[in-house]
């Protein structure tokens, strides 16, 4: 054989360029449809993690059987009645009322007319100049001290508060750290980029498994 003929492949020609868009394409569904048989399956057979919310009653109920666990200056009307605020604030904040049950624990030990030494009043423990803040952003008609503390008003600012500082540091535990230390503090650590407390999460998350 001449070094110029042209060499021959014995066997089948190779395959269409058309061929192998359609082979190509089939696989392509083939994986397609077995990806979803295989989703679908697990679907099926993966638990259920949704949080199934009780009723406005039986949270209340719940809440109640809290509060009367704990030594508090509250009468039995109005801890009623704060179970009620607690529970509509947990859901316009969608947060679990044991939530906001903690903070008030560590806060306050439940008593409403606790006093901090740094002037701080309330079920949730609030300074007056950011309570008369939160009371003008809310609607609240501000009278000092006795607007401080209204059991349901002092939850109803705090947990304003404590949403505002959420959206604002978008992370719960630097969120509450800003809190119990005020955002100002926090957001100088952040700057300073230093270590931001977390203890008081902590307390609060040990509270919380304690209710």
């Amino acid at each position: 054989m001449e070094l110029n003929d042209p060499l021959i492949r014995m066997g089948h020609s190779p395959p269409s360029p058309k061929l192998k868009r359609s082979v190509s394409l089939f696989l392509r569904l083939f994986l397609k449809i077995i990806l979803v048989i295989v989703i679908s399956t697990l679907s099926i057979h993966l638990p259920d993690f949704t949080v199934r919310t009780p009723n406005r009653g039986q949270a209340i109920q719940e809440i109640v059987g809290i509060l009367e666990r704990y030594s508090t200056d509250l009468d039995k009307v109005t801890r009623t009645q704060l179970a009620e605020a607690i529970y509509e604030e947990s859901v316009r904040y969608n947060q679990d009322p044991k939530f906001i049950l903690a903070l008030i624990a560590i806060e306050s030990s439940f008593q409403n007319q606790s006093v901090s030494e740094k002037g701080a009043k309330g079920l949730m423990q609030l300074m007056p100049y950011v309570a008369e803040s939160l009371a003008q952003e809310l609607g609240i008609e501000w009278n000092g001290d006795p607007t401080l503390f209204n059991p349901f008003l002092n939850v109803r600012m705090g947990m304003h508060y404590l949403s505002q500082l959420i959206l604002d540091f978008d992370d719960l535990r630097v969120a509450m750290a800003a809190y119990n230390y005020g955002p100002t503090y926090v957001k100088s650590l952040i700057e300073r980029r230093q270590r931001i407390p977390v203890h008081y999460h902590r307390r609060v998350l040990t509270a919380y498994h304690t209710l």
